[in-house]
């Protein structure tokens, strides 16, 4: 058996919180450039208070003749969710969310139109990509774009759920209103749109998706350490026989989080390299289940 290796540190807190800066600011980036160019171009609604914005915005132009900055108004609309996550999700994470929410709210404003394509469907799939890479991008800085994404993140610390599905209902609800009021060809392909956003950011986004592990090994003491140690999770073990051989073995069974996977995997591997680790999706859990709260 080899010996256990600690996990390489991450960096110093420093490095980390700078990284998580750049992280939050090449979202709002990304998520301003995105509204510049495809959005606009394809007069879409993007998903969140981003497209409650757009939809004011499109209501003052049309039925009051006057064009109200879109800055503002985003803000004004984070100021709740803000105040909620700073009481119920964390100091810091909320903290770093504001830089991506200043972000968009200013370069929205002063960036300078830019038509990429004027193909509708296109514009659809694409800037529904480019969308879901900006909130996936904040996520990984353990932060979030603001306003729904708040109400996400929130809804899955406290029940253990993904929740990105249900703000597509939400999201349809305000493209229903937009489409009463503008017409439906361009509400349905925001729908695409913010389809197209979903999929990626749960494709990419795997903080709060659970995974079980089943671990065969003939050192069960030695691997329910490396998890607990890396994880803060348990783990049951269960005396089972090798069949082929019929030898008595040892099978770990513990829930983690997806994106811890990698890690474990690798340090029971140096444990233990002939154990024997089958990895399954979980989709529900009950019960006691330890989530590493955001800082």
């Amino acid at each position: 058996m080899k010996k256990m290796k600690a996990p390489s540190p991450n960096g110093s807190a420093k490095q980390r919180d700078e990284k998580r800066i750049l992280l939050c600011i090449l979202a709002g980036v990304m998520m301003s450039v995105n509204l510049r160019t495809f959005v606009h171009t394809g007069g879409l609604l993007p998903g969140g208070f981003a497209g409650l914005t757009i939809l004011f915005q499109n209501i003052s132009r049309t039925f009051l003749h006057f064009e109200i900055p879109y800055g503002p108004i985003y803000i004004l609309m984070n100021l709740f969710p803000i105040l909620m996550s700073f009481r119920k999700i964390g100091k810091k994470f909320t903290i770093y969310s504001c830089i991506t929410i200043v972000t968009v709210a200013f370069l929205t404003d002063f960036l300078p139109l830019y038509k990429i394509t004027s193909d509708i469907l296109l514009i659809s799939v694409f800037g529904g990509i480019v969308n879901g890479l900006a909130v996936s991008v904040c996520l990984s800085a353990r932060a979030t774009s603001g306003g729904t994404d708040f109400i996400a993140i929130y809804i899955s610390e406290k029940f253990g759920v993904d929740a990105w599905n249900y703000i597509l209902i939400f999201n349809v609800c305000v493209l229903t209103v937009n489409g009463f009021l503008f017409g439906w060809d361009k509400a349905l392909y925001s729908i695409i749109f913010q389809y197209v956003s979903t999929q990626v950011i749960d494709i990419c986004n795997k903080h709060y998706k659970k995974n079980t592990l089943f671990i065969v090994t003939d050192h069960p003491k030695e691997i329910t350490e490396v998890i607990n140690r890396l994880t803060m999770h348990g783990a049951t073990e269960m005396r089972v026989t090798g069949t082929y051989e019929d030898t008595p073995r040892s099978m770990i069974y513990s829930v983690i989080d997806t994106e811890e996977i990698k890690l474990v995997t690798q340090q029971i591997k140096e444990v233990d390299p002939a154990a024997f680790v089958n990895v399954m999706r979980t989709d529900q859990i009950y019960g006691r289940f330890y989530m590493r709260p955001n800082d």
